[in-house]
């Protein structure tokens, strides 16, 4: 063990703040003096010996001795320093420290390594943590050493002090959360309104009723509003936990400095210079909307002085110094300028785009509604069978090959359509979109359903419409429309249900039940927090600018106020379990069971590329799981007898998901966290950065014979859908934020990768993580194969020639329509 007087060797990697906010490259180290002396002291805490109340012995206050400038392995705005520990035999193996910052600025703990212990060689502790002046902590800061430990096999030195930890981060529930604050707690959604200005901007709670379902937030602790006393109020800042906020991040600048400077400056500078009309309100033919990209926008100077010297804005719009602006061509133009156009591409999207969780097999026709009779009336299709162009087959043999399948937004859509066509400069319909399998394994749409509720009233059943494919005249626009209006309703879900609703909103209550009932120590902590990172930050940030009242979302989605109120009845019906992907291709009737085919199910369309290639993914996380768990759990007695564990899965669905109660699986947090964010999120620009590919709004309905509408659908069919879709105003906002929301930053950690090679001492996780990471390079070897598969390329690649490369799990630093990130990291 240790002799008497002997001195323990440490390094102390850390990130001064002022560093991360002024010089991130880690170049300038005249502030790294303030951290001598008598500025931060570190006691280690035992893990074998303990005192006389059973707590693990806990050393001498040691203070950071010299810095320390030849290790190799220091990041960007790292600093080391050197520190000595007096330890001797009768303290026994350091298991913990404590740490106390007595400077009045904070600073960002990354690790404590402390060397040549007796029997244990290097002890690693993996802080990554920021440390507040110590007066602010109700109890010292705590850090334990990288071992993973049960509950029930904490060596009994440190159980205390493993408690403890988990009790703080609780909190007590009270009081308005403060910066520094590092608790978790829960809320409803009651904060995305704001009466006390506006009564227009008053919204619904969300959460905590069955009218309104929701996923919990983090709590704020904010007092409520004037008018409302059920609405919390805004504030310049949003809390979360200060260790989720990740100020020393690259990825925390694109993300917070974008999204807020886009809410905050961009939009009302766009607003003001189309106010003054210095610019076209109106794109005139589909070459404006590609000037974007080739010749830029022009605005006025007083606008471009505001926006370009902000950081990140100036990399997104590229301006060329003489008021123009330029957005990076989306890949879906790339090779073909009006490729998008073709219905081949129409419905690939639906299996390959960026929304391609929706799409549902036919089982019965016409297709029926779920909407309640008694307040809906009759909302069954009107589509009819001789009708259709299936190939030659009749509906009976077509729906007994399975071959049909629908894109299904009539229910979700027709309750609010009344109140979306009475909002200003805002008129859709309810679609059903019927598609048919061909031959060759691509589908074909043959017909689409526009529904509008009655004008006698819901219980008179819709208005509908069926509208069928035309290659020629008038009656080509008018299906060309009739698209536009399948792809709003879709791109609105997409973005509020499949990409906010189904990872964003649906993963913040296990974050927040993780770190309340975890231990670090914990395996499954471990195990999942890496696809946490910055869940909460991306979260709040979407609060207070991207779904609040009047925010990016309202002003660019057709539903406006009622935007994120419509994921909530979406919620009503989301259940945890059917978020596995082959659950999910089962239940949408997609894909069938099979025990013979490698992943336990066969899809119905051969090719489904976000299916087939999510399958590879899927099974890889759970062959990882399945060799990770089993190393701490035995047996199901073994689970069951873990205490946190219990109280972590009873709170995440009692209270985090408290409207709703399932089973759980860490293979379902891990998938939503990285592949299906990924699968939803990196398109978003590639194929709707051209806002004609992928519109988020529409403004008139088909208009009818012998308007003048109408013929303008005769003689300018250009004009006639842009006058339809998205104007130019939230064009420009909806594409910023979707280029920013569609990149890559440079410190982005991907699946099979950890940012830290030492997140546990476990040498065989180390093994079947590093496993894990291989199957992955694999992997993508065999999507990159596919997409080079000449007897694939009608669903992979389709008209415009755009490979599907979503789910490849690597990818570098920008805009890449690849990779799959640990986490929702924005």
């Amino acid at each position: 063990m240790f002799s008497a007087g002997h001195k323990i060797k440490g390094t102390v990697v850390l990130m001064p703040k002022n560093e991360l906010e002024v010089n991130p490259d880690g170049s300038a180290v005249d502030n790294l003096n303030a951290f001598l002396g008598r500025s931060v002291s570190l006691q280690l805490i035992s893990a074998t010996k303990a005192d006389a109340h059973g707590k693990g012995k806990v050393g001498k206050d040691t203070f950071l001795e010299g810095i320390n400038t030849s290790l190799p392995t220091l990041g960007a705005g790292e600093s080391a320093f050197n520190i000595h520990f007096e330890w001797d035999g009768s303290m026994g193996i350091p298991g913990a420290f404590y740490i106390k910052n007595y400077m009045q600025v904070e600073f960002f703990l990354k690790s404590l390594t402390l060397e040549a212990i007796s029997n244990q060689g290097t002890i690693r502790f993996v802080c990554n943590s920021w440390v507040y002046n110590t007066k602010l902590y109700k109890s010292v800061r705590i850090f334990f050493a990288n071992h993973t430990y049960v509950p029930s096999e904490t060596p009994a030195p440190l159980v205390e002090y493993r408690e403890e930890e988990l009790k703080s981060l609780r909190g007590n529930g009270t009081g308005e959360r403060k910066e520094y604050d590092r608790i978790y707690d829960y809320d409803v959604y009651n904060d995305l309104g704001n009466p006390d200005k506006s009564e227009k901007l008053a919204r619904p709670v969300l959460g905590g009723s069955s009218t309104f379902p929701y996923p919990r937030r983090g709590r704020t602790g904010r007092g409520p509003t004037v008018t409302d006393p059920n609405t919390e109020k805004q504030g310049e800042v949003f809390y979360v936990p200060r260790d989720e906020n990740l100020g020393h991040l690259k990825s925390k600048d694109a993300l917070e400095i974008g999204t807020k400077s886009l809410s905050q400056i961009v939009q009302p500078a766009f607003e003001s210079a189309f106010d003054l009309k210095s610019t076209p309100i109106e794109f005139h033919s589909f070459q404006d909307v590609h000037d974007l990209y080739e010749g830029g926008i022009k605005l006025p100077r007083d606008v471009i002085s505001t926006i370009i010297p902000l950081p990140v804005i100036k990399e997104l719009y590229r301006t060329d110094g003489q008021h123009i602006l330029k957005f990076p061509q989306p890949h879906v133009v790339q090779v073909s300028q009006s490729a998008w156009m073709t219905d081949e591409e129409f419905a690939r999207e639906m299996i390959a785009g960026v929304n391609p969780c929706v799409i549902r097999g036919l089982e019965e026709f016409p297709p029926k509604s779920n909407l309640d009779p008694a307040i809906y009336g009759d909302q069954s299709s009107k589509i009819t069978a001789d009708s259709l162009d299936l190939d030659g087959y009749t509906m009976d043999e077509a729906l007994g090959s399975r071959r049909l399948f629908m894109l299904d937004y009539h229910d979700i859509f027709m309750p609010y359509v009344r109140q979306i066509n009475q909002l200003n400069s805002a008129k859709t319909y309810a679609t059903r979109t019927i598609l048919f399998l061909r031959e060759d394994g691509t589908l074909k749409p043959v017909a689409i359903e526009l529904s509008l509720p009655h004008s006698a009233g819901d219980l008179s059943a819709a208005v509908s419409q069926v509208v069928l494919p035309a290659k020629e005249g008038v009656e080509s626009t008018i299906w060309l429309l009739a698209k536009a209006y399948v792809i709003v309703n879709d791109s609105c879900y997409h973005q509020l249900m499949s990409h906010w609703l189904n990872t964003h909103a649906a993963m913040e209550p296990f974050v927040i039940a993780t770190h309340r009932h975890l231990s670090v120590l914990h395996p499954i902590y471990k195990l999942l927090t890496p696809h946490y990172r910055n869940n909460m930050n991306i979260n709040a940030l979407a609060r207070q600018s991207l779904i609040n009242a009047n925010g990016i979302i309202e002003t660019t989605f057709l539903p406006s106020k009622y935007s994120v109120e419509m994921s909530s009845a979406v919620y009503k019906n989301w259940v945890f379990t059917d978020q596995a992907l082959p659950a999910d291709l089962i239940k949408r009737g997609v894909a069938i069971k099979d025990p013979s085919t490698p992943h336990g199910v066969r899809l119905l369309i051969e090719d489904y590329p976000y299916a087939a290639d999510g399958l590879e993914i899927w099974a890889a996380i759970k062959t990882w799981v399945q060799e990770y768990v089993p190393l701490y759990y035995a047996r199901d007695d073994d689970v069951k007898n873990d205490s946190e564990l219990q109280h972590w899965w009873k709170e995440a669905v009692e209270k985090g998901h408290g409207d709703l109660k399932d089973k759980h699986v860490c293979l379902i947090i891990i998938w939503i966290a990285s592949a299906l964010h990924a699968a939803v999120n990196f398109g978003q620009y590639p194929y709707g950065g051209l806002i004609m590919n992928r519109p988020t709004a529409s403004r008139r309905l088909l208009p009818e014979k012998g308007t003048p509408e109408y013929e303008e659908m005769i003689n300018n069919h250009e004009k006639a859908y842009l006058r339809t879709i998205t104007s130019k105003l939230p064009t420009l906002i909806s594409l910023s934020v979707i280029e920013i929301l569609s990149t890559h930053a440079s410190d982005e950690v991907y699946l099979g990768q950890r940012d830290n090679p030492h997140w546990t001492s476990d040498s065989k996780a180390l093994q079947a993580f590093q496993k894990f990471g291989n199957k992955l390079k694999e992997i993508e070897e065999k999507l990159v194969r596919r997409n080079n598969d000449p007897s694939l390329q009608g669903n992979r690649l389709g008209p415009v020639q755009l490979p599907y490369t979503l789910l490849y799990p690597s990818s570098e630093e920008g805009l890449t329509f690849r990779g799959i990130p640990n986490s929702i990291s924005i």
